[in-house]
């Protein structure tokens, strides 16, 4: 897939998150890469809505302060995101631990959960933004406890939004529908980025 970005445009993806620079690629964009030190834990909002994008949004201010104003004055975007996850009405971030991320998994078994990601995109130039949130809806067969134990073993469920991984080969098969897109539940819906960075650019 070709970006639509013109060829003067520069582009920086503010994520560490390897599945989200995985999207952007597939998504046809050549970009740079930074990420955000912010205290996530700081920022609250009652709903998931409103709170990852508040998120995305202090990643963007975190990581403006880092760049040169030299890099400012050329036309720059710049991508940020979050993503929560939503059980029973209630927000999953990352697991604080080995034992938290175990009731997580449990849970998911014969249920359903939500994630609910942002994207903001930000022209460095002009400082225009825009932001938008999508959902996907994740509906589970069975898992195993042999299953749960072989991801927490594993690790990487430890580093993601509510322990909820599921293009992993091990949690894959037990999943029963999901209503929305892949790319949205890995952290970088394509569809809203491609909307937004359209939309940012269209006020250069």
């Amino acid at each position: 897939m070709e970006s639509d970005l013109p060829p003067h445009f520069k582009l920086i993806l503010g994520s560490s998150s390897i599945a989200r620079r995985s999207i952007l690629t597939d998504m046809g964009y050549q970009f740079t890469l930074m990420s955000a030190d912010i205290d996530e834990k700081s920022i609250r909002k009652e709903k998931p809505e409103e709170l990852v994008l508040a998120l995305a949004e202090a990643k963007a201010e975190a990581i403006m302060q880092r760049i040169p104003e030299d890099v400012k004055d050329k036309p720059t975007l710049l991508v940020t995101c979050d993503q929560v996850v939503v059980y029973e009405d209630a927000v999953r971030e990352k697991p604080s631990s080995v034992e938290e991320a175990r009731e997580y998994i449990r849970g998911y078994s014969k249920g359903h959960t939500a994630t609910v990601s942002s994207v903001v995109v930000t022209n460095l130039k002009t400082g225009f933004r825009k932001g938008g949130v999508d959902r996907v809806e994740i509906y589970f067969n069975e898992i195993s406890e042999e299953i749960v134990e072989k991801l927490i073993e594993e690790g990487m469920v430890l580093k993601v939004a509510g322990a909820l991984l599921i293009e992993h080969p091990l949690i894959s098969p037990c999943i029963k529908e999901v209503v929305g897109t892949t790319d949205s539940v890995m952290g970088l819906p394509k569809e809203l980025t491609e909307k937004l960075l359209k939309e940012v650019l269209a006020t250069t």
